[in-house]
């Protein structure tokens, strides 16, 4: 099989597609026992997996989810090669959210710089006692046929960066061929090393592995690769960004269905209970030109970015089936919270976004969703209630239309998705997409 060169793009932080289309489809057909194998898993474990997720539909948001710090989280980037102080400004900006879950990615290609991503990794975990820290090691095409090198890869990553960042998510959005691995078998090959090398490892130091790490809705892929590696949590990077609001439908899928059948089919291929962890999502924003990562549709004002924010850490974290969210990332022109071409660097409506959610939800406790008549106007109200502290509170906002929502109880204070107050009399509040805090 021939090899293409690796091409990154250093504005939207992701590779170029540069081996021919006729090429990818010549491995497929070549490789066509593969496909047998993977729709087999899929018909051993498929069906189990149903099983659950129809239990599992049937009880989302309808129990109680403690909902804690650690649930959220934010990826960053090292800022090598730039001024001294961006890394200071960096750390600043992650304190100033509240977060205590950080993740950042590691390039096969740049193994050689592994002491300076373990001077960042010492840096983040000082720079705020009990910050927890992962390492995402992205592949290319490369370390599917130099095995060996990626295997030493690993085995430094997991010595010089394992002592701060003990979770590693092994490989990256390989079911897109950009990414270097055209098919699950490569990259089972990719991960069985990792998983060796843990089990080697003396058990109070011994890493965590998390995966597949497998992009969007595709997960017929998890049966085969969960049967194959023992994962310590399952990830997804599970984007809802081509369909606008979390709540909207891709061909008949929202996001909460696609939770729950996430769930269901880790929880039916993983060889014991483990957690399950989004490790990346996003919407790109609209006039970014090349630093979005998307093209067209996706793209987003940087209102309904902070609007769709909320709304997706809500569904996934009150669904009583994901662990932990990690949004990615916090600075970046083209879809991050803040924007690093201005100076000085300006926080988007979803930075207060973010922090404002940190803020409210970490450490309460949902307790349940209101389920509403449509309002007036035609619009649904979506009603998730909280208690923290001994006080009620209720997260809403309507997907559609806005319109007056009657809660049926006087509502003492009421604050906007960045945390300013609102002004509410009585036991009706206004509602639109930008989600509220409602105090009773």
């Amino acid at each position: 099989m021939r090899r293409f060169p690796f091409e990154w793009n250093d504005l939207a932080d992701q590779p170029h597609n540069v081996a021919p289309r006729s090429e990818r489809t010549l491995h497929h057909l070549t490789h066509w026992k593969t496909y047998l194998a993977l729709a087999w898993a899929d018909f051993v474990w498929g069906v189990p997996a149903l099983w659950r997720y129809r239990r599992y539909r049937r009880r989302m948001h309808r129990f109680s989810v403690p909902v804690t710090a650690d649930m959220f989280a934010l990826a960053v980037s090292p800022r090598f090669g730039r001024p001294a102080g961006e890394t200071d400004a960096l750390l600043g900006l992650l304190r100033e959210t509240g977060v205590r879950q950080t993740l950042f990615r590691v390039p096969s290609w740049e193994k050689g710089r592994l002491a300076e991503f373990e001077a960042f990794a010492r840096r983040v975990r000082s720079d705020e006692p009990g910050r927890g820290l992962a390492a995402a090691l992205l592949q290319r095409r490369e370390d599917v046929f130099e095995g060996g090198a990626w295997a030493r890869f690993l085995e430094e990553a997991f010595a010089r960066l394992g002592p701060h960042a003990p979770y590693f998510e092994i490989g990256h959005a390989w079911n897109r061929t950009k990414w270097g691995v055209w098919d699950h078998a490569e990259y089972i090959k990719l991960a069985r090393p990792a998983a060796a090398l843990r089990d080697r490892q003396p058990p109070r130091s011994r890493v965590k592995l998390v995966g597949p790490a497998v992009i969007d809705f595709e997960f017929h892929l998890y049966p085969p690769t969960l049967r194959a590696v023992d994962f310590d949590v399952v990830s997804s990077l599970l984007y809802v960004d081509r369909v606008g609001a979390p709540e909207n439908a891709q061909a008949g899928w929202t996001a909460a269905m696609k939770l729950a059948l996430f769930a269901a089919v880790a929880d039916a291929s993983s060889r014991r209970p483990v957690p399950a962890w989004i490790t990346e999502v996003n919407w790109p924003l609209a006039g970014t030109g090349p630093y979005s990562p998307a093209a067209g549709k996706p793209n987003v004002g940087e209102e309904a970015q902070a609007d769709y924010l909320v709304r997706y850490y809500v569904l996934c974290l009150t669904s009583g089936l994901i662990d932990r969210v990690v949004w990615w990332q916090l600075v970046a022109p083209g879809y991050g919270l803040v924007d690093s071409r201005e100076t000085p660097w300006r926080r988007r409506p979803s930075f207060f976004a973010f922090k404002t959610m940190v803020e409210r939800l970490s450490g309460s406790l949902f307790v349940g969703k209101d389920e509403r008549p449509p309002l007036p106007g035609g619009g649904r109200a979506e009603v998730y209630l909280f208690t923290k502290n001994g006080r009620e509170f209720a997260l809403a906002w309507t997907a559609g239309p806005p319109g007056e929502c009657e809660l049926g109880r006087p509502a003492a204070a009421v604050f906007s998705r960045d945390g300013g107050e609102v002004p509410c009399s009585g036991t009706r509040v206004r509602l639109d997409s930008s989600p509220r805090y409602i105090l009773f």
